[in-house]
């Protein structure tokens, strides 16, 4: 009787373990290409701009996020910050 109360839990439980890792290799690649861009805009003097600071504000929340397997998360902050150094590099 206990086998069939804990088989369906240690199912669930490692589905649930599965299911976290969907969003893992998009949000390494968007940080990866995010840090190269960032360091671009930094090297061609962009690294004032309002835009930069907030690139870089979003890419520090998506690292910490990344740290705690909120991939999801993590991946559309790297993508918000990947727009704003474009805005940055253009100079707004």
């Amino acid at each position: 009787m206990k086998a069939w109360i804990c088989l369906p839990l240690m199912v669930l439980a490692l589905a649930g373990c599965a299911g976290k890792t969907a969003y893992r290799d998009s949000c390494a690649t968007q940080l990866d290409s995010a840090w190269r861009e960032l360091d671009l805009a930094k090297a061609e003097g962009f690294a004032g701009t309002v835009s930069y600071s907030k690139a870089l504000s979003l890419l520090t929340g998506a690292k910490t996020q990344q740290q705690f397997e909120a991939f999801e998360g993590c991946s559309s902050k790297a993508e918000k910050a990947r727009f704003y150094i474009r805005e940055s590099r253009a100079g707004r």
